[in-house]
């Protein structure tokens, strides 16, 4: 089985690189999961003081895996992203999302659990749940809290499309920077945390995300409950399905 998820570790810092080209860095099981395992090595290894989640591809994340959603379901999916989310959000070690490209759906649930994200003025993002008849319910965990009641309110029921200023202005990434000089931000982000203790960034992680930590342990089931469910409505099959249909056509 060819591995999605990728891991190395260099100079303190652990990189975890996305790379599931046949379906564009989709939410697959197999891709959760060894992001799962990536994400608790990283978290485990005494030289490790920072991790950056990035991708390979020209994609960041297409969202949920939609041909599994529409064969096996999400019930182990659903679970699975709210699982994610929490491990970056309790990992011990701030964790740096570099965002390019294409940002789509539970993609976006990674950018958001984030610690710090920086993303390329040229990414998009796009909450679509809504027209494919579902709802961000999972993601909504890390979501809601980066956003304004008005800009939730405006990107989840819309699901138009935003670049990675606009998320910036509405507080999803932390900077948007022009698309030639994001390894540089990132590569300044790192270096800043890495003059941090590993004791100061370990508790100082544990302030800032308690509460965010303690929601996601006290919904996340419920939440991943929901989505599977209006995943295996007859509405989101049949929306599901024909929007696979027009991508082979």
């Amino acid at each position: 089985m060819t591995e999605l998820v990728h891991l190395t570790v260099a100079d303190a810092v652990a990189t975890i690189t996305l790379d599931s080209p046949h379906n564009k860095n989709a939410l697959s099981q197999q891709f959760t999961g060894e992001l799962l395992e990536r994400l608790d090595g990283a978290g485990a290894d005494d030289e490790v003081r920072v991790i950056v989640i990035r991708s390979a591809l020209d994609v960041f994340c297409s969202g949920a895996d939609l041909s599994e959603a529409t064969t096996v379901g999400m019930g182990v999916g659903a679970q699975r992203m709210v699982d994610v989310q929490r491990a970056i959000v309790a990992n011990p070690k701030p964790v740096v999302a570099r965002v390019a490209g294409p940002v789509r759906a539970g993609g976006i649930g990674i950018v958001a659990a984030a610690d710090i994200s920086v993303a390329g003025a040229s990414t998009t993002f796009a909450l679509t749940e809504v027209r494919l008849g579902l709802a961000a319910a999972t993601i909504s965990l890390t979501v809601l809290p980066r956003l304004t009641d008005r800009a939730a309110a405006y990107t989840f029921l819309t699901g138009n499309s935003f670049d990675g200023a606009e998320a910036a202005r509405l507080g999803l990434v932390t900077v948007a920077v022009p698309d030639d000089d994001l390894d540089t931000a990132v590569d300044s982000v790192v270096e800043s945390l890495l003059k941090g203790a590993p004791q100061g960034l370990r508790e100082t992680k544990k302030l800032l995300n308690r509460e965010l930590l303690a929601d996601i342990d006290a919904r996340g089931k419920d939440l991943a409950d929901l989505s599977a469910s209006l995943f295996g409505s007859s509405a989101a099959q049949e929306a599901m399905l024909a929007f696979l249909n027009r991508k082979k056509s």
